[in-house]
C-alpha cells in the first residue's frame, strides 16, 4: 500500500515518483506525485483517464506534453491541465531531467495501478515501452478500466477484447495488481 512520503522507480521508462498526498490523506479527492523523468523518458503509453482530471506543474526541466491533438513543451513555473476524457502522453523533452508535481482528481485506483506497472518494470516484466504481455495486461487493464485506458480504439471494442483476454490471464495466474518481488538478503548479511 502506498503512503505519503513513498518514492517508487519505472527503470525501463526511466520515470520516478514520490507520493506527496495519498488517496487516504485527501478522502480520494486526489493523489499528488512529484514526477522526476529521466533524459529520454517517457509514460509507457498516450491514455486517457474517463472520469480524472490531470493537472501537470513543472519545477525543472523541459516536459514535452501531447493533450489531444496538441502538442507542447512546458518548462519551470508552466502548468497545463489535462480534462478527464482527453488522451495524452508525456516524455522528457530536454537533455536533463524534468520534474513535474502531478495532481490527479479524483484518486480512484491511479496509486494501485502506478504501484502495480512500476513492479512490474523493476522486475523484469515489462517490454522496452514499459507494457506487461498482453494476457497480463489485460487482467490489469480490465480491473483499472475506470481509471485508465487506451485512446483507441473506442471503450467498447477495448472492453469486448478485455473480456475475453483478461479470463484468460487469470486462468495463467496474473492479477490485476503486482508487488514488487525482492531477494531476502543473505543469512549472514
Amino acid at each position: 500500500m502506498i503512503r505519503t512520503g513513498d518514492t517508487i522507480e519505472n527503470p525501463v521508462t526511466g520515470e520516478r515518483i514520490t507520493f506527496l498526498a495519498t488517496s487516504t490523506d485527501t478522502d480520494g479527492d486526489a493523489v499528488v506525485i512529484e514526477t522526476v523523468v529521466q533524459p529520454d523518458g517517457f509514460v509507457a503509453a498516450a491514455h486517457v483517464h474517463p472520469s480524472q482530471s490531470e493537472r501537470f506543474a513543472v519545477t525543472a526541466g523541459q516536459l514535452g506534453l501531447k493533450v489531444g491533438r496538441k502538442k507542447m513543451t512546458l518548462g519551470p513555473g508552466e502548468v497545463a491541465m489535462v480534462e478527464a476524457g482527453t488522451a495524452h502522453r508525456f516524455w522528457n523533452a530536454g537533455e536533463e531531467h524534468v520534474r513535474f508535481v502531478c495532481e490527479v482528481r479524483p484518486a480512484l485506483q491511479f496509486e494501485s495501478l502506478l504501484e502495480t506497472m512500476f513492479a512490474l518494470a523493476a522486475d523484469g516484466k515489462t517490454n522496452r515501452k514499459g507494457m506487461p504481455n498482453p494476457l497480463r495486461l489485460a487482467v490489469i487493464a480490465r480491473a483499472h478500466f475506470d481509471v485508465v485506458r487506451l485512446p483507441f480504439p473506442p471503450a467498447v471494442v477495448q472492453r469486448a477484447g478485455l473480456a475475453l483476454g483478461a479470463p484468460v490471464g487469470k486462468v495463467l495466474g496474473y492479477r490485476s495488481t503486482y508487488a514488487r518481488t525482492v531477494d531476502p538478503l543473505p543469512a549472514n548479511a
